[in-house]
């Protein structure tokens, strides 16, 4: 796995100051006084030291750049033939700034920390040991550089010079050892660091790790420990490795972990925020049915009511329609009974058992162990919805913080070329799946580099104005004639129940196949209508694949709202107020039953545009087009076909329990069909494009308006709408919320010390003024955090702005300091001149 790369400036670890011999925060502040003095003193010498070494160049006669004093001297008189035969006016040229360097100039530069790669593996060893050595003294005393006078704060002189003197002290091995001694001697977080800043290969790095760790037991072994010690020392070791053991474990339990890879590796960032985004939904969904299930189904399960007579037989249809012998089942609303289950009312044989009984009255007077269905039904419906606001909230809050951040992509683009590969990875499977992740992700990040923003005229502005408004005009007018043609068809399918009602020789299995017919139509038009919406899109012709992907999540979720208002005014309205002129008595099971029908009709459907849309599209292509060009997924429809299948769920949440069970299973199956078509039948996209803020795109259309819309139907069910009288928990009540206040009631009346509670209850529950106080507090959370992650954007920007700064900063240093030595370096060249003259 890739490692993620930290800024912490408050690290101790950070303090060694590995990259460089010397403490880098006391040497730049001991710079920026020097500056300072210089500057209050007046015009001093600006180049005394340079000089200075351009004296002891001149005397050495080593002015060219091959033998420059660095730790590599091992090839040293070699470079020094080679420059002897260059001339002095034939000077190197620095690849990043393109300026002519003297050669001491050049010999500054060469003694940089970013300069020190590609010396010989002594002289590396050399300055190494040098640098832990001041690591040692720096661990032991370690005095602020703010006491020493100018003259012996740190000179660019001695920079890079003791790895020259110890590198010709001895020989490689005597170094080699030496450094050894000193790796052994730093501690073990020390000895890491420094070990990976070493410019080695990973095999000697390895080795000295090893003989540093073979002194390291030796002299271990030599020593006698005590028993404890050991012991203890054995258990520290067996307890971290348990921990990381556990941890493995825990890692490798993550669902679908390969499949995601497989998927980001060759499709790209788009198709995976479609698969982890039905990874978040199935979660969801199993809080919701573990919920439900725990508090609602699994009770009324262990206290079933007595069922009809003439229950109707499964004929198998159930399955697609969700009526018939399903109708008296823990599946829906109506089959829940109205009063306080007992536990100890079967032991009674001289009472009635009222956990049987769907009757109001209750003669079981039994203190033992009893459950208030209407109570938990309210509640739990309550807190559900409550426990998912706050995680949709949260979730969103954290996509925020993580997806609109400053993420520029030649920064990005370094840090997945240089620092995304995982060393530990061994696997060849393991190793071709990161191979093309990465690969995926750095032609993601190139096209967004390379793309090219084209100012275009004036008549091809309106040229395009016009074709954007003929598209959305063709959108919104299709829309809107499908969502007329639903309510029509809405309303001809409840006049058709009412005939079908009043007919003394009417078919049940009839009945049940024409309560089919909206569910099919809606799904249909799910179906075909973003394919019109993809034309127009391919009419518009957008240069960016991401603007094209959120117009057409625009577009698509401009359907399933005007869709979803339609449902909801169809079933709130028209079936909730004259249930008994269609036939039905409990009209909340009703509405569960049409739910359950949409919800499946919808998967059906998905299967089908899986099928003719992906499959059948790719074996047209490669046997009658005789092109191997295959489709390419469509993000926004599957999307937001998920979205929608999701407020289905929580619509029915409340009219049936066990609902979320049949979106988990639904789910299941739609991650693995649509994983194997995308694998088979899908290309990735022709033009890569990142899509960094596609996640919280998701999850922020997930709150809204899928999780409000569906949370205001529920509360304005539960708030407004009276129950059924001849079914459910909440029978004989005005509102479902009323059984909360009898409850309430109950409890002040056994005891007056709780009348708070009553006061509460009428405050906070009763009173839909809280709701409206939650929704703000809500809304307010997200825009403070959203405000905290602008201003974090914009430090990260300065900070960003000021590394720039930095690099122009060290640019216009070393041109000052060239420009100096040139006017230094041309009397003596006159001089010289002149004398060869005489």
């Amino acid at each position: 796995m890739a490692r993620n790369v930290s800024f912490d400036l408050n690290n101790p670890l950070l303090e060694a100051g590995l990259e460089s011999p010397a403490d880098e925060e006391g040497v730049h502040d001991s710079f920026n006084q020097l500056i300072a003095e210089q500057s209050q003193n007046g015009e001093l010498p600006e180049a005394l030291e340079l000089q200075q070494l351009q004296r002891e160049f001149d005397e050495e006669a080593r002015d060219n750049v091959p033998y420059l004093p660095s730790p590599g001297h091992e090839h040293g008189g070699l470079r020094q033939r080679q420059g002897e035969m260059e001339s002095e006016e034939n000077r190197q040229t620095d690849p990043l700034v393109c300026e002519v360097w003297s050669s001491a100039t050049l010999k500054i530069l060469s003694s940089m920390p970013s300069r020190t790669i590609g010396r010989s593996r002594g002289a590396i060893i050399s300055q190494y040991y040098n640098r832990t050595m001041e690591l040692r003294r720096r661990r032991q005393s370690r005095p602020s550089i703010r006491d020493f006078s100018p003259s012996a704060r740190p000179s660019i002189r001695g920079y890079g010079m003791d790895a020259d003197a110890t590198d010709a002290e001895g020989s490689g091995v005597s170094k080699r050892e030496r450094l050894v001694n000193n790796l052994q001697n730093l501690s073990v977080s020390d000895r890491v660091r420094m070990l990976q800043g070493m410019p080695l290969s990973v095999a000697e790095k390895r080795e000295l790790r090893r003989l540093a760790l073979q002194k390291e037991k030796h002299t271990l072994s030599g020593s006698q420990i005590p028993c404890c010690s050991q012991l203890k020392y054995y258990l520290i070791i067996a307890l971290r490795q348990s921990w990381y053991s556990w941890l493995s474990f825990l890692h490798s339990l993550q669902l679908w972990q390969v499949l995601l890879k497989r998927a980001s590796g060759r499709f790209g960032s788009g198709v995976l925020s479609y698969f982890l985004f039905l990874k978040t939904l199935l979660f969801f969904n199993i809080f919701l049915f573990l919920v439900t299930g725990s508090f609602l189904v699994l009770p009324q399960a262990v206290h079933p009511p007595v069922l009809p007579a003439e229950r109707p037989s499964f004929t198998g249809l159930e399955l697609l329609s969700g009526a018939g012998y399903f109708s008296d089942t823990v599946m829906y609303y109506g089959y829940y009974s109205n009063h306080t289950l007992r536990r100890s009312c079967r032991d009674d044989p001289g009472s009635q058992n009222p956990s049987v009984s769907n009757s109001t009255s209750t003669d079981c007077v039994s203190k033992h162990l009893s459950y208030n269905m209407p109570l938990a039904y309210f509640f739990t419906i309550g807190a559900a919805f409550f426990i998912t606001c706050i995680i949709l909230v949260y979730s969103m809050s954290k996509s925020f913080g993580q997806s609109f951040r400053i993420d520029k992509s030649h920064s990005i683009l370094a840090m997945k070329a240089f620092c995304s590969w995982d060393f530990k990875v061994i696997k060849k499977s393991s190793v071709k799946l990161m191979s093309e992740n990465i690969c995926t992700q750095l032609k993601e990040l190139l096209a967004e580099v390379n793309q090219k923003h084209v100012k275009n005229t004036v008549c091809q502005t309106l040229w395009g104005l016009t074709v954007h408004g003929l598209a959305w005009t063709i959108c919104i007018a299709s829309t809107t004639s499908c969502v007329v043609g639903i309510y029509f068809f809405s309303e001809y399918m409840q006049q058709n129940l009412k005939e079908t009602v009043r007919s003394p020789t009417h078919n049940p299995l009839l009945k049940e196949a024409s309560l089919l017919a909206l569910p099919v139509l809606v799904s249909l038009i799910n179906l075909l209508l973003p394919g019109l919406f993809n034309l127009a899109a391919w009419m518009e012709d957008y240069d960016s694949p991401s603007v094209r992907t959120y117009v057409s999540i625009c577009r698509n979720l401009m359907l399933k709202v005007s869709v979803l208002g339609v449902l909801c005014y169809h079933w709130l309205d028209r079936v909730a107020d004259n249930p008994n002129t269609i036939g039905v008595t409990c009209w909340e099971s009703f509405v569960g039953q049409e739910l359950y029908r949409f919800l499946l009709m919808d998967f059906i459907f998905t299967l089908l545009d899986t099928l003719f849309g992906e499959f059948l599209w790719r074996l047209f292509s490669e046997k009658v087009l005789k092109r191997r060009r295959k489709p390419v997924f469509d993000i926004a429809r599957n999307v937001l076909d998920l979205i929608y299948g999701q407020t289905l769920a929580w619509l029915g949440v409340l009219f049936t329990p066990i609902l979320p069970g049949v979106q988990i299973l639904k789910l299941l199956l739609l991650f693995y069909i649509k994983m194997g078509s995308v694998m088979m039948n899908c290309q990735a996209p022709r033009k890569p494009y990142r899509v960094s803020q596609m996640t919280t795109i998701f999850i922020t259309l997930l709150c809204f308006p899928s999780f409000i819309g569906a949370s205001v139907c529920v509360t304005y069910t539960m708030w407004s709408m009276k129950p059924s009288s001849s079914c459910g928990p909440f029978r004989g009540l005005k509102t479902m919320m009323q059984a909360g206040k009898l409850w309430v009631q109950e409890l002040e009346k056994d005891n007056p010390r709780l009348s708070l509670l009553a006061r509460a209850h009428a405050y906070l529950v009763e009173n839909p003024f809280f709701l409206f106080v939650g929704a703000g507090v809500f809304l307010i959370i997200i825009y403070f955090h959203s405000q905290v992650v602008d201003g974090q954007r914009k430090i990260i920007s300065l900070l960003q702005e000021q590394i720039e700064n930095e690099g122009e900063d060290k640019k216009f240093l070393i041109t000052r300091l060239q420009s100096i030595h040139e006017r230094k370096r041309t009397p003596a060249r006159r001089l010289t001149s002149q004398d060869s003259a005489c």
